[in-house]
């Protein structure tokens, strides 16, 4: 992390590209690519023809500055490499794209209408790995189901507490306490955990600097307070489950937010397209987002 980096994630035009499917969420993004169960046969397969989807999109020309802000690892695409190169060093050197590790491990089982993180092994170790793979931050997602004033400050001052640890080693952590958008009282929920929020942020040290990403808000502009706030480098929101027109409809109504979605960018692409098929949707997806990202 430098003056440079830390400029560009709190003034740089684009969004952050999210491309940290894992191991739970990877068989249904390799089949919305066209890309069935029947083609592999453990892990290790359906990792690399996911880590092979992702090579097309980063390595693609439209996957650029500056529509292309950030992007977000999965450890395993990490740890695996884009034209020679590991895969956070190849989006930095070459295409100035902020890398972001995903961190967590997982979701706990369900408690006060909450579903906290895992605990975090190894956490000092991993983000030095990552440092040393020129990786600018990471990415760590709680999800809120319910208005439990309970359960959603547990998820806060978790996702604050790891926060500061990964600030300690150098790193910018993403901070994701995402709320589900078919909970039944989603309104309630963010109004709780804007409380929460603030009282997270007061936590850290000084120095400390985060991007939150947030569920669309039901309220406009709901979050904007943070995009002026000292420790705040970046308010993105997550897409959550909306189709990539809905999402880009509530992205552009909120002032100063930028998106990090994953499904909502990839929704058009299948590996069957030809290259120039491919590089048609993945252009028409990026314009869109980066569009709705510049309000």
């Amino acid at each position: 992390m430098n003056s440079k980096q830390i400029q560009q994630m709190k003034t740089g035009p684009g969004f952050i590209a999210a491309l940290d499917q894992s191991g739970g969420s990877t068989p249904k993004a390799l089949k919305a690519y066209g890309v069935d169960a029947d083609r592999y046969s453990n892990d290790e397969e359906m990792f690399d023809l996911v880590h092979n989807m992702r090579v097309r999109i980063m390595t693609n020309d439209e996957f650029c500055q500056p529509r292309i802000l950030g992007a977000i690892l999965f450890e395993g695409t990490m740890q695996r490499h884009v034209k020679g190169q590991p895969t956070s060093e190849y989006l930095w050197s070459e295409k100035h794209i902020l890398p972001f590790l995903k961190i967590d491990v997982g979701l706990a089982d369900e408690q006060n209408g909450v579903q906290c993180m895992k605990p975090i092994g190894n956490l000092v170790a991993r983000l030095q790995e990552a440092k040393g793979l020129q990786v600018f931050g990471t990415k760590m997602r709680s999800v809120i189901k319910s208005p439990n004033e309970t359960g959603i400050k547990a998820v806060s001052e978790q996702q604050f507490d790891y926060a500061q640890q990964i600030c300690d080693q150098g790193l910018v952590p993403i901070v994701e306490p995402e709320i589900d958008i078919n909970s039944e009282d989603k309104n309630g929920c963010e109004e709780i955990l804007i409380r929460n929020l603030v009282a997270g942020l007061d936590s850290l040290s000084d120095e400390a600097r985060i991007v939150f990403k947030l569920t669309l808000p039901e309220q406009t502009n709901f979050y904007e307070r943070f995009n002026s706030h000292p420790k705040v480098l970046r308010v993105a929101a997550l897409s959550g489950g909306y189709s990539q027109k809905e999402s880009n409809r509530r992205l552009t109504a909120n002032r100063g937010m930028i998106a990090s979605f994953s499904r909502a960018l990839t929704e058009e692409l299948r590996e069957q397209q030809s290259d120039d098929q491919f590089s048609n949707a993945l252009d028409s997806a990026i314009a869109g987002i980066a569009t709705a990202s510049s309000q």
